[in-house]
């Protein structure tokens, strides 16, 4: 049989990792391939997964750690999408604050799965709005534990992926270029646009290529990096909603998205991703989300419609108290459906630290 083809894109929360998983699902299905992906979560109800489902994608999740604290669940999934639908990729999301997956899920895939899967260059994504900042060793609103883990995402890359390239102007890109090839040398740098797809088709040549990736086991310390982790807010919540009368979608979303960016900032949190999916009762959806405290709040994906009935799903990855993030998210949802009259229905809500790290293997040597 076949191995599976197995690609990991790696990169910290607000990186652009669904939209590149979602484009790079679009551009394997056109070239005759079926695809697979597994998304990952801290927690349960994830908007990356409703809305790839979405859009039509196999998908499947592994919730509640990341890949390599879950790594026989990560192993089950794959299983399950290959009886189910018999893919010849499989595109994997890790949690964006997680670091160490070469050691922990590329390394035991290899030995424990010898035949079984083949794996692709490991592509780390570079988000500029914090990346910049930190590679310049200036104030990102993330500790310094954080950018630990930024860092360390960076380090164990076989190919650095600055996303958003749309969004930077040319000489900050030089700079950023710059940079990498100075702190990582020797590793292959792109620029793309998940979002446009501007230089995108350079992914999925670097993708295809043969050979021993995934080696650069870290040296790591792993308290740094529990404690990293520990001072994010993470929160997934599903609100059901009811109107009178049909209500548009989109501003919605984007009044949900804003409101939080103020109450954050005012707390003095730094948000590392926010989104918010409305799903209409009968199909049509849409996403916004922001990617920075002092970033701009965006579509990635307008739903254009009205809704009476819909399920409006928000995560929020933030640097503030899980317990204080809720209560700002419980105040904007209600505010916002008072103005339009809605019945709201909180269905789910979780907000937590995310707990110590503990991967089920970790490799120390190369197999």
């Amino acid at each position: 049989m076949k191995p599976l083809r197995f690609i990991m894109i790696g990169g910290f929360l607000g990186a652009g990792k669904t939209t590149t998983l979602a484009r790079l699902a679009r551009y394997y299905m056109d070239r005759g391939q079926k695809v697979g992906l597994v998304t990952n979560d801290q927690a349960q109800n994830l908007v990356d997964t409703n809305s790839l489902r979405s859009q039509g994608f196999d998908v499947s999740e592994v919730a509640g750690a990341c890949f390599c604290c879950r790594f026989d669940d990560l192993v089950n999934r794959v299983t399950q999408l290959q009886d189910d639908s018999r893919p010849e990729i499989i595109l994997a999301e890790p949690v964006g604050s997680c670091t160490d997956l070469v050691a922990t899920v590329i390394q035991p895939l290899k030995d424990l799965y010898k035949g079984r899967f083949e794996v692709a260059p490991y592509a780390v994504l570079f988000k500029p709005s914090h990346g910049l900042k930190i590679l310049r060793n200036e104030s990102s609103g993330f500790s310094p534990k954080a950018a630990y883990i930024f860092r360390k995402q960076l380090e164990e890359a076989d190919a650095l992926v600055i996303n958003r390239m749309d969004e930077i102007q040319p000489a900050r890109l030089a700079e950023l270029e710059k940079l990498l090839n100075t702190e990582f040398p020797g590793v292959p740098v792109l620029a793309i646009s998940a979002k446009t797809g501007q230089g995108f088709d350079a992914l999925p040549e670097l993708l295809d290529q043969q050979g021993a990736f995934g080696k650069k086991i870290l040296d790591i310390d792993y308290d740094i990096y529990a404690e990293g982790e520990a001072e994010m807010g993470w929160l997934n919540s599903s609100v059901h909603l009811v109107a009178e009368r049909p209500t548009e979608m989109d501003p919605l979303l984007m009044e949900v998205i804003v409101q939080l960016q103020d109450r954050i900032r005012t707390l003095g949190g730094e948000v590392a991703h926010l989104k918010v999916i409305g799903m209409e009762e009968g199909g049509a959806f849409g996403v916004a989300n922001l990617v920075s405290s002092a970033g701009q709040p965006e579509f990635s994906l307008p739903s254009n419609s009205l809704f009476q009935v819909a399920d409006l799903i928000i995560n929020a990855r933030v640097a503030i108290d899980p317990e204080a993030l809720q209560k700002e998210v419980e105040k904007v949802v209600a505010q916002s459906a008072l103005s339009r009259n809605l019945q709201t229905e909180f269905r789910q809500i979780q907000s937590l630290r995310p707990g110590r790290p503990v991967p089920i293997h970790r490799y120390s040597e190369i197999v």
